[in-house]
Parts: structure tokens; sequence; C-alpha cells
């Protein structure tokens, strides 16, 4: 027995030395696990729970000492005691001084359990109010407009019912040679506004060439047409349309190398179209809106013949109208620019009604404001280019250019018809989508195509020709019922021709739009072909020649 105790005393001290060890491991191993979470973003969800919460009463975790590593693990001799291990003090480590080159870890925001994508689509569903003092003004003046074609509508039938005198037989004149052909013309102006939105979607390529010559052929009929008349008043209207047409006729020729790559751009980006099979929707609703205002604006103008200064309240309700139908066109674009758009950016399939109720609501001061805008912009763009073409080197010409130039930059920075597909996606403002859009196109060299583009003058030239056709229409009719009216039933024919076209054509020029932003954004997308990067090559190598409109920076190296 005395022989066998040494050892399994010796057993014994094997045991407690290898418990031992296995206890060290243990504390190493947690030392480097504690460690590690020192590194930790305060922020980060795991740290703030070994915190407690992150409360201001949690206490904070230590980092222990590490173990003696001096000492061998292992011990062929008798064990001793460790040495004596000096209190370990509960306080946080310091935390080290920033670095003026490296942020302080507590500005640190992001987490690791909060992508950055999660970010970007909550954009998209943005829920601010853009432009609200235009959306106030604009609704202010709605309340009026409606509030005044009211009290001119009961003006009218005041005067048609109570009195029996020269106002009784002037309004039944009115209503029997006048109301017919007006509300003709409407009916007429939303038949044409079908047609050429379904001929658009279906023959791009041939409804560009016929819009350059048919509103040609239209304007310089009904300018003939008028002059035949012997009218002092319908002469004067002939004479501005015949003009008008010898200018589309220029024009025409002028861009005749353009025609084929819009026709083909015109005809990729209305590819979309046919995927979602109720984008019609908001522009029959608008249309429809606008033919039930018309009818109204009708009555007004009959009413105001019988009030004081009847010129001036129909020049009035004539610049209210010009705005309202242009809100309606922009909500159009808003609409199919938010759907397309999302499309090309997120692949995403999105409902029309939603982005129909989006352009009708939060997105509808931007539509006001761009509705007063976009229509100065074009024309301050013809301007710029004629005194362009002018300006040769006479010294008062090139002053006056340089400067419109210079407006005509910074507004192009600040305000663009492009805009309104960065407001429908991303919800912001018309002057910053304004300005992010332009920068797009700056940062890969898009800005010779954008201002080459001829959608927005077909668009135009669209809604010119269904005006033409309507004064045709009613100006004849008119003439051969009640000359005296011929005048006056010819330009309201013609704003209504042209108003309701331009509100169907939204469709096409959104599309357009659209894929001429969203390519700006994402090049390199598969929904996109080699069409604008062939024509930028082309536009590189001098194959293609653009007339962009000028800049200041070339005016300036001209000199």
């Amino acid at each position: 027995m005395g022989g066998t105790e040494p050892a399994v005393v010796v057993e014994r001290e094997k045991e407690e030395e290898e418990s031992k060890e296995e206890k060290d491991e243990e504390a190493n191993h947690h030392h480097r696990f504690l460690a590690s979470l020192n590194r930790l973003n305060p922020t980060n969800p795991l740290r703030i729970i070994f915190n407690g919460g992150g409360g201001g009463g949690g206490s904070r975790f230590t980092t222990p000492p590490p173990p003696n590593l001096s000492r061998p693990l292992r011990s062929s001799s008798r064990v001793q005691p460790p040495p004596p291990q000096p209190p370990v003090e509960s306080h946080p480590p310091p935390s080290p001084s920033p670095s003026p080159s490296q942020p302080p870890v507590q500005h640190q925001t992001r987490s690791l359990f909060t992508p950055t994508p999660q970010e970007t689509l909550a954009s998209l569903n943005s829920t601010k109010y853009t432009n609200k003092f235009f959306l106030f003004l604009f609704m202010v003046h709605k309340i009026a407009a409606v509030g005044f074609v009211g009290f001119l509508v009961f003006r009218g039938v005041q005067g048609l019912i109570g009195s029996n005198g020269n106002v009784k037989r002037k309004e039944q004149k009115i209503i029997k040679f006048l109301l017919p052909q007006v509300e003709a013309a409407s009916f007429l102006s939303i038949v044409l506004a079908f047609l050429w939105q379904l001929a658009f979607r279906i023959w791009p390529d041939f409804m560009i060439h016929f819009i350059l010559w048919s509103t040609f052929l239209m304007s310089l009929s009904s300018g003939i047409l008028l002059l035949c008349f012997q009218m002092p008043a319908t002469d004067a209207i002939g004479v501005c349309l015949i003009a008008f047409s010898i200018g589309n006729g220029l024009y025409a020729c002028w861009v005749t190398r353009r025609i084929k790559f819009c026709s083909k751009l015109l005809a990729k980006s209305l590819e979309p179209v046919s995927k979602f099979s109720d984008l019609n929707l908001p522009t029959y609703c608008m249309l429809a809106a606008g033919f039930i205002w018309m009818s109204l604006w009708i009555f007004g103008v009959i009413g105001a013949l019988n009030f004081y200064y009847p010129p001036l309240v129909i020049i009035g309700l004539v610049l209210s109208l010009l705005w309202t139908t242009e809100v309606m066109r922009n909500v159009v674009n808003l609409t199919v620019s938010r759907v397309v758009a999302l499309y090309y950016l997120r692949g995403m399939q999105s409902s029309t009604r939603f982005s129909f109720q989006r352009a009708l609501s939060r997105n509808l001061g931007s539509a006001c404001l761009g509705s007063l805008f976009v229509p100065t912009i074009e024309a301050l763009r013809i301007v710029a280019r004629g005194l362009n073409l002018l300006k040769g080197e006479d010294e008062f010409m090139f002053c006056c250019a340089n400067c419109c130039l210079k407006l005509m930059d910074f507004i192009f920075e600040h305000g663009n018809g492009w805009a309104f597909v960065q407001i429908a996606a991303y919800g912001k403002g018309f002057v910053r989508a304004s300005q992010d859009t332009w920068k797009l196109f700056e940062d890969v060299d898009m800005v010779e195509i954008i201002d080459a583009d001829i959608t927005s003058a077909i668009c135009f030239l669209t809604g010119i020709c269904s005006g033409c056709v309507c004064i045709i229409v009613a100006a004849a009719w008119t003439h051969t019922v009640y000359k005296p009216f011929t005048a006056t039933i010819t330009l309201l024919a013609f704003f209504v021709g042209y108003l309701m076209t331009r509100i169907s054509m939204a469709l096409p020029h959104a599309c357009v739009g659209c894929y001429y932003t969203c390519y700006a954004e994402n090049p390199d997308s598969r929904f996109f072909d080699k069409t604008i990067k062939d024509r930028l090559a082309m536009i590189r190598n001098g194959r293609a020649v653009v007339s962009s409109t000028p800049r200041v920076r070339r005016a300036a190296h001209n000199v």
C-alpha cells in the first residue's frame, strides 16, 4: 500500500494540472471575445445587449487581463500555487483619442443590420408634398376660377331668362351660332387626341414624318381658308397661320438628319407601355375632366360677353385655361414617368392607380410649378438659337445673345422638362430634380443628344395640327351659318384642339423622358440597348451632326 500511494498522488496532481490548463484556455478565449466586443461600434445591437440594453444605468463590460502566459502550460514536477493576481477594477477601457484623419467612433451611426439598399428603396415612396407654395397658389387659383366661371354662367342664364331686350337676343344668337361649333371642336379634338396617341404607338417612325409635314399642310390650308373669308379679323389670323406654316416647313427640312434617331428612340421608349394595360387610364381621366371643364369654360365665356370689360375677362379666362390644361398634361406626365421609371430602375411592375394618386396629391405642386416654368424654358431656347444665328460680328447682337445664353444656362440648371422623371420616382422638388437630372446628363456626356432631341417639338406640332383641323371644320361651319362669329370661333376651336391633343401626347413624351433620364442614371442596365451609345460614338467621331442649343462657353470660345 505504501508503494502505490505516491503513484496515486502523482495522478491526482496531473489531473489537477490538466483541469487548470483547460480553465486557462477558456479564460484566454473569453478574453479574446470581450476584446472583439470592445472593437464593435457603440451603436451595434450586439454590444448594446451586452451593455444592459444601452441605457444610461447599464453597466459596461470590462476586459479582464490575459492569463499569465509566461507560466508553462505543462509541469512535470510538483504543482506550485499561482502568484496572486491584482484586483481587477470594473472601469470601461479608455477610448482612444480620435486622430484628425479619422472621425470619432460615436459619430458612426451605420449599423450592420441596416443595409444601404433599404434607404434607397424607401426614397421611392416619399410622403413629402413638393413645391407646396405653388400647390397652394394653384388651388387658390382653381377655386377662384371655378367660382368666377360659375358666376359668369349664372349671369349668362340670368340674361337669357330674365331680360327681354338686346341682351337676351345677343345671348340667343351666341347659343345658337357659337356653342354647337365649339362643342363639336371639343369632341373632334378628343377623337384626334386618341388617334394621334394610338398611331404613335403603332407607327412611330411614320408618324414623325407625317406630323412634320401634315402640320405644314394643315396650317397653310387653314390660313388660306381664313384669307378667303375676306374679313379683317380672319385675315390677321390667316396671315399668322401662313407664317407659321413657312417656319414649320423650314424646321422640317432642318431636322431631317435627326429624324432617324428620334424615331428609333421613340419606338424603343414606347416598348414598356404594352406591359401596363391601364397606363392610358390617366390620359382618359384627364381628357374627360378637360372636356367637362372646357364645356363650363365656354359657358363662362358666353357669360363674359354680358359682363364688364369682356376682352379683359376673356383673356383672363384663356390664361387660366392654359395653366389648368398644362397641369393636367403634367399630371399624366408624372404618372407615366413613375410607372416607366420604376420599371427601368428597379424592374418593378408598379400600380398605375397609385402613381396617379401620387401625381394628384404629393407631386401636384411640382406639376403646377413646371407648368409655368417649362413653356418659358422652351421659348427661351428658341430665342437663344435665333440670337445665336443672327449675332454675327455685330457687337450689340453679340451682347444680347451672350446675356440670353447666360440666362438660359441658369434656367436649364434649375428648371427643365426632364425633371418630371425624378419628381415622379424620388419625390424631389422641381428645382432639385432639374439640377440632379441635368447633372446626370453632363456626367454621361448626353447634353448634345438632349439638346438635339425633337420629341417635345413633335408633340407641340401634333397639337398645332389638331388645332388647325378644328379651325377648318369650325370656321367653315360658322362662316356658312353666321359670319360675324367666324374669328371668335376660329380662336376658340384652335385652343380647344391644341390643348386636348397636348394632354394625350403626354404619354409618348413621358416615355422618351424616362428613357433618357434612366439611361443617364444607369447606362449598363439590361433594359437599354446600344441606341444612345452608338449615337454618342457617332457624335465623338464626327459622323453625326447635331444642332444643339448654344452655350455661353461656346460663344466665348468663338470670340
